[in-house]
């Protein structure tokens, strides 16, 4: 079952578009990146195959997004488009993940602690901008203060699995192999595009679970 709601925000209206869980156990929020939407191939992929398993997942528009601009805002924007959001459906009874691709990953790290949610998907985090690995995000991933899921493409121009600091207890990283940054396998690889999504989607439903 699909319905959407608008929510005011001090940056616009976010929209959230609910995949709901027929006997649902968790809540998982997932934002977009800063040049997509919720049009995502991971994100559209986690809709469908994790309310079967009883998490019902909510993709969030940014207000830019649900106002037809092509690109997103400052970080500082970005976190009050979200945080109102995730405060809303932390009221709604169920555990609440919070979490996104790219920039949505981000904003979900610097936010989810203060939300009430219970841990943080990050997919496709945003290490350092391609070719500029001294310019490192990584404190946001470090500090996140929640039990937190990385899962990174092999060949990520914004950062690879091997270039990312010791984590925290509580942090996990799955690699995912080939992908870009969407998580797009190429033709040449000896895996296909639905195994890696079906890679993603089992490793992020089972940790969500498990953090019940």
């Amino acid at each position: 079952m699909t319905d959407s709601e608008l929510v005011a925000t001090e940056a616009g209206e976010a929209r959230i578009t609910y995949h709901r869980a027929a006997a649902p156990k968790a809540l998982l929020a997932l934002g977009h990146g800063a040049g997509g939407g919720i049009e995502a191939r991971d994100l559209v992929a986690l809709a469908a195959a994790l309310p079967p398993r009883g998490i019902t997942v909510a993709l969030v528009e940014q207000p830019w997004r649900v106002a037809g601009k092509k690109l997103g805002p400052a970080p500082r924007t970005l976190d009050l488009g979200w945080t109102p959001v995730a405060r809303r459906l932390a009221g709604q009874g169920l555990p609440l993940v919070v979490g996104g691709r790219s920039a949505g990953a981000r904003v979900a790290c610097r936010t989810g602690a203060a939300s009430g949610a219970a841990g943080v998907v990050a997919l496709a985090f945003p290490l350092h901008p391609p070719g500029k690995p001294e310019k490192s995000r990584a404190e946001e991933l470090l500090e996140s203060g929640l039990p937190t899921l990385v899962v990174q493409s092999a060949a990520d121009p914004f950062g690879g699995p091997a270039e990312f600091p010791e984590l925290p207890r509580g942090h996990v990283v799955v690699e995912v192999p080939y992908g870009s940054h969407g998580f797009e396998v190429p033709k040449r690889a000896p895996v296909g595009q639905g195994e890696v999504l079906e890679l993603i989607c089992g490793a992020v439903g089972d940790w969500v679970l498990g953090l019940l």
